[in-house]
């Protein structure tokens, strides 16, 4: 794969622009079959997915991130080049995301990863492999939890994980979106979630009296729902970080430098460099999610992942038994 060269080196231009910057569409094309999936008593969660035309070379499960969902542009992008390599896309929403707000009992957090397992043990069962995973921002940190929770018996569901604009320590990217530089983010992340947290019809308005920041919500609401305390805790438990030293299937972290969210001495990490199935693929550019490029590498991320996921299909087919 070509060395990226950022259209513009602001990461700040570049985040904002691979939010907004459209796709050819190409994703447009292909079918969507949407189902609910039941993965635990009372919780169903939405899967969007799209096949190419004949048998497909494997199954690429996406993760979005923070208050995203099927639809966001990363998403749609990457489903998109998939296809074109003839690859299934499958778009995995998070609890109450995507419209699912009144399907389930509980929210989702940064280390909820039963409902994903769920997902990939349907998937096994009913013949799609191999099965590569692909987590951005927050879904980065639930996929990379995941392969290290699994540890060994990963193989058996999945043949590698990749993870972008990862926030492995999600207190110290709590604390980076909250610096100034990054308000108008901040605030446009703690609208949305008090908006779909309003919509599963548990909370009020008045619930977020004095709430201002993502940390804020995390403290108040996130935590105390899944018996984690306080954001601080939470925070600790189920940050990626101290799950990489259990991954044992390939990983790809695709990291820019000038991330506005992600500290990128987080990656620098003992358990990261240690581990020989992790690589670490870092610009110097790309801001968060990102990497908008030159002509012709205009969405380069996508297709870094996408020559990625065919190399390590060859190599690692996912093994027969196991989780």
């Amino acid at each position: 794969m070509d060395s990226f060269e950022p259209l513009f080196r602001n990461p700040h231009w570049q985040t904002i622009a691979g939010h907004l910057w459209k796709r050819n569409g190409e994703e447009a094309r292909f079918p969507v079959a949407r189902r609910l999936c039941r993965t635990g008593p009372d919780v169903e969660v939405l899967v969007e997915s799209q096949r190419p035309a004949g048998e497909a070379a494997g199954e690429i499960v996406m993760v979005h991130g923070l208050e995203g969902a099927g639809d966001s542009s990363y998403m749609r992008g990457l489903s998109g080049a998939a296809l074109r390599a003839g690859f299934a896309a499958h778009r995995f929403h998070m609890r109450t995301c995507g419209g699912t707000e009144r399907l389930c009992p509980t929210l989702y957090h940064a280390g909820l990863t039963s409902d994903l397992l769920a997902v990939l043990r349907m998937l096994r069962e009913e013949g799609h492999a191999p099965v590569f995973l692909v987590g951005f921002s927050l879904g980065g940190n639930v996929v990379l939890k995941l392969a290290g929770e699994l540890g060994e018996s990963a193989g058996a569901l999945f043949g590698g994980v990749c993870a972008v604009s990862t926030p492995l320590d999600l207190a110290a990217c709590a604390r980076r979106i909250a610096q100034p530089d990054n308000r108008l983010y901040e605030r446009r992340f703690v609208r949305r979630m008090r908006a779909r947290l309003c919509a599963t019809g548990r909370y009020a308005k008045r619930d977020f009296a004095g709430l201002r920041s993502v940390r804020d919500i995390d403290d108040r609401i996130t935590a105390p729902s899944f018996g984690f305390g306080n954001a601080e805790n939470y925070y600790r438990t189920q940050s990626a970080a101290r799950f990489l030293a259990g991954i044992r299937v390939p990983a790809l972290l695709v990291q820019a430098q000038d991330d506005t969210f992600v500290p990128f001495e987080l990656f620098g990490s003992e358990a990261l460099r240690a581990n020989p199935w992790i690589e670490l693929r870092a610009t110097g550019s790309g801001g968060h999610l990102g990497f908008i490029g030159r002509h012709p590498h205009r969405f380069w991320a996508d297709e870094a992942i996408m020559e990625w996921i065919v190399q390590n299909g060859r190599q690692n087919p996912v093994r027969s038994s196991g989780a």
